[in-house]
């Protein structure tokens, strides 16, 4: 089956862009969500903006459509990440070069030509990793159409994978500020929780510490009020650089903290993502290998989780070689092609990694979808909430196209 047109459409993504910087700088909230003040991250107009995706249709031979959305994470531009992406450059880029590229391509294989796409470069330039995230979803999901398989039969196909048998556990976002929505999560019996971000010092997480210790016991004495007796939900919060601002990136302060967050949330695991985010990737890994040995000293648990500088398959590799990574979420749109967050699933996989298949918030329902089976095909570990920050909406689409995928792939095993 082969590629007959290349159409783009430009769209709106589930959440919106903040400039962690200029946030980071001492911006003054205004309200709930946005910052008085001026922007710092180049391609910023304002210090919170929307977000806007690219759609990438594939028309096939016998008029099916395989398509993929373009999409980047909230933080762009931030530890290494390409900077934000303009729709009115890259649809021409993608109805021109890349288009050119595809048709009369066969899509009845993913692998080889979505590798192609995912290093191609024009005018000397690598493709803007959006796109390549959008373009190689549309080339899965115009194989899957092809050959009347799931997106997960295929990945397990082409890279010899077995999918797993039964549901990923979904790590569920709750906002800060939004109670109902943590009962919400936790009367649904969210795997893991909450993911809720803790962007500044000043006004998450408090100059002693305290903003984030109340907020802890206040979910703790939560979760033990309304749940299930046999629900024991695995805590997890992102708390962006906040702990290496707070403790001046020293990592016995920065152990000796996350001890006291794990006494309090117990008897729930605790996970703990990006309590650092150091200026290059070589810093990142030396800060995150000493807070684990600290850690490890006074015994305690709680799993420490890389984000930031974790970007591609070979930041992974290069954690995972100074023994400095235990788990990661792994950004989607950052990996660019998906063909590198397969790989990373399988590299994660065979080392003994925790996989967190994340993505962000900022995304759309069909790069949700198709990430969700990959996760099956790979068997991540977990997968998080989105697109949007809702989480109702979000574990909606991630647990229905599991259970469709799953009941498809078993139905034709039996058969």
């Amino acid at each position: 089956m082969k590629i007959k047109k290349v159409l783009c459409s430009t769209g709106i993504s589930g959440f919106l862009y903040k400039d962690l910087a200029a946030i980071k700088a001492g911006a003054e909230p205004d309200g709930a969500l946005l910052y008085k003040g001026k922007p710092v991250t180049p391609g910023f107009k304002k210090i919170i903006q929307p977000g806007k995706t690219v759609s990438v249709m594939l028309i096939l031979e016998d008029g099916s459509v395989g398509f993929g959305d373009c999409a980047e994470v909230i933080l762009v531009g931030l530890a290494g990440r390409d900077p934000m992406f303009d729709p009115d450059v890259m649809v021409p880029l993608i109805e021109g070069p890349i288009s050119e590229a595809l048709i009369g391509r066969d899509v009845s294989r993913f692998r080889a030509l979505a590798v192609e796409i995912d290093r191609m470069e024009v005018n000397g330039r690598r493709l803007h990793s959006a796109v390549r995230y959008g373009v190689t979803q549309a080339l899965l999901d115009a194989c899957g159409q092809a050959n009347r398989l799931t997106i997960a039969e295929v990945v397990a196909r082409e890279y010899a994978t077995t999918p797993v048998k039964k549901r990923l556990p979904v790590l569920a976002g709750a906002l800060r500020l939004d109670w109902a929505q943590h009962d919400r999560m936790i009367l649904k019996r969210a795997d893991v929780l909450p993911h809720t971000p803790f962007l500044s010092v000043r006004d998450h997480v408090g100059y002693q510490g305290e903003k984030l210790v109340e907020y802890m016991q206040r979910l703790a004495s939560r979760i033990a009020e309304i749940k299930d007796q046999d629900y024991f939900p695995r805590i997890h919060i992102d708390l962006y650089g906040t702990l290496g601002e707070l403790f001046e990136n020293d990592p016995a302060k920065i152990g000796a903290y996350i001890g006291k967050l794990e006494e309090i949330i117990a008897p729930y695991d605790l996970l703990v993502e990006s309590p650092v985010i150091a200026p290059t990737r070589a810093e990142q890994i030396a800060i995150y290998k000493a807070i684990r040995g600290e850690m490890d000293k006074r015994g305690i648990k709680a799993g420490l989780a890389i984000d930031e500088w974790a970007n591609t398959l070979d930041d992974i590799k290069a954690f995972h070689d100074e023994r400095a990574i235990q788990n990661v979420q792994i950004k989607t749109p950052d990996m660019g092609g998906v063909t590198n967050t397969i790989e990373a699933l399988i590299y994660c996989r065979k080392n003994g990694i925790g996989s967190c298949l994340g993505g962000s918030s900022n995304e759309t329902d069909q790069s949700t979808r198709i990430t969700a089976e990959i996760g099956i095909a790979c068997g991540a570990n977990m997968v998080s909430t989105k697109p949007g920050q809702g989480s109702d909406e979000g574990w909606m689409i991630l647990v229905n196209e599991m259970e469709r995928a799953l009941a498809l792939i078993a139905s034709r095993q039996v058969g």
